[in-house]
């Protein structure tokens, strides 16, 4: 209140109370201004220089600044310009060839469309590549699909083919290999050391690092000798991934059988205590065919403590599966086998309280969780087919 009290105090002294006198015809007339009034005015006079000045800037802001409507014709028309600028370029080039080779169109054509082949070839001599075929293919073709068209448009067919070529190669191969290297995660794996130990692939075009030299050999330019050679490494990749994920334990040991136990501690059924679970355990009905998750060389075969008859294969590299639990063993040691072979019949054998198999894997003399390459096994075929 004391504050509301000086306040008015201050407008009292800002705006005292004046008399204004008239005269007119004689006669002298008074009014008296109250402090209420001359602040209601002051208001009033604020308020309309305030609104005059909001809409004077509002004017000059429109005025200056482009609409959404005039950026976007900007846009559009810097878009058509590169657009013409770009083909304008390509014209002076495809003249500047014509004008180089004495007029000779034909022999121009025919040239490009060699080296456009000798690409193709190139590029699709990548076997064990699931899909890389399929995927490469249309490029391939839309190139060579009017030999008798006007040699002109011969040129810029092929020429817009090596592009799309370039870039199905390049995203095939990238797609390919990021989700063979998660399928080889996912397992535990390290990629890295599948992809060094397999060697040199893919010959001087993979082997070549100077650019020019590429260039040189495909007759292009170096830009376009280097988007080869990225594409080409990407598809040797994904043949060395895809070659060393059909030489892993990436199958699932039984069809059509339900999985019981997981890897890790769970309570041991003859103690009842916690207890580390080595492996998976699939039951089943006795003499259920137990296959082989991966290609190898088998081992060992027999009884093994604990395990009743097992059966253990090597498959290279450090890994190592065991089947245990066996009715029955079909293979003999030192017997190399197939992914998906039959290789004994589900039981009891052993420390069992019935019907299953118990699966492991080792790599490195360690055990690792199955289901990680059963996981990654289902990835890699899902992504092949």
């Amino acid at each position: 209140m004391t504050r509301l009290a000086r306040l008015r105090q201050s407008l009292e002294e800002l705006f005292p109370e004046r008399h204004l006198y008239v005269r007119s015809g004689g006669e002298m007339r008074a009014f008296v201004l109250s402090p209420n009034k001359q602040m209601g005015g002051a208001a009033a006079i604020a308020a309309a220089a305030l609104w005059m000045g909001v809409s004077t800037t509002a004017l000059f802001i429109g005025a200056i600044s482009p609409s959404s409507a005039d950026q976007e014709a900007a846009r559009v028309q810097a878009k058509y310009e590169r657009w013409i600028a770009d083909r304008q370029a390509r014209l002076n080039s495809a003249v500047a060839q014509l004008n180089a080779a004495d007029g000779s169109i034909n022999g121009i054509a025919m040239e490009v469309e060699k080296r456009h082949t000798a690409l193709a070839l190139l590029l699709t001599d990548v076997k064990g590549a699931p899909g890389a075929a399929e995927a490469l293919a249309p490029a391939i073709n839309r190139a060579l699909a009017a030999p008798n068209a006007n040699p002109l448009r011969r040129v810029e067919m092929v020429r817009l083919s090596q592009e799309r070529l370039l870039d199905a190669a390049e995203t095939f191969a990238k797609g390919r290999a990021q989700r063979l290297r998660l399928a080889f995660r996912l397992a535990g794996l390290s990629p890295a050391n599948y992809v060094r130990e397999s060697g040199s692939l893919g010959g001087p075009l993979i082997e070549a690092k100077d650019p020019r030299a590429l260039a040189a050999i495909l007759d292009v330019d170096e830009s376009f000798a280097e988007r080869v050679q990225q594409a080409a490494k990407g598809l040797s990749e994904v043949r060395t991934l895809s070659a060393a994920a059909e030489t892993l334990p990436f199958s699932r040991p039984t069809e059509g059988t339900p999985q019981t136990s997981g890897f890790g501690v769970r309570f041991d059924p003859f103690t009842g205590r916690p207890a580390f679970h080595s492996g998976l355990d699939f039951a089943g009905a006795t003499m259920t065919p137990i296959q082989a998750t991966g290609p190898g060389v088998v081992s060992f075969t027999g009884p093994r403590a604990g395990y009743g008859n097992a059966i253990e294969i090597d498959h290279g590299r450090g890994l190592k599966t065991r089947y245990a639990h066996l009715q029955s063993i079909g293979v003999r040691v030192g017997q190399k086998v197939a992914v998906g072979q039959r290789i004994g019949g589900m039981g009891s054998t052993g420390r069992s309280t019935g019907t299953h198999l118990h699966y492991e894997v080792w790599v490195n003399g360690r055990p690792q969780n199955p289901d990680r390459f059963v996981k990654a096994g289902r990835y890699v075929h899902e992504n092949n087919s």
